[in-house]
């Protein structure tokens, strides 16, 4: 595990899916000053941002074998 992306691929990849669970196991748990679900939007972006870094990683690792 040389390369950095991939343990922090993982981790924003399971942090945000905990934070997409929690949005919509406890919808009561929301920022109180805003109608957005703030849970959700980060979950979201943080998952989609560990799956980049995971695939970027992966990407690098299949280009230094060949």
């Amino acid at each position: 595990m040389d390369d950095l992306r991939v343990p922090t691929g993982l981790l924003f990849a399971l942090l945000g899916a905990i934070l997409c669970i929690v949005s919509f196991v406890m919808p009561e748990a929301r920022a109180p000053l805003t109608d957005v679900d703030v849970n959700l939007r980060a979950g979201i972006t943080m998952f989609v941002f560990g799956v980049i870094l995971l695939l970027l990683a992966r990407r690098a690792a299949g280009l230094s074998k060949g």
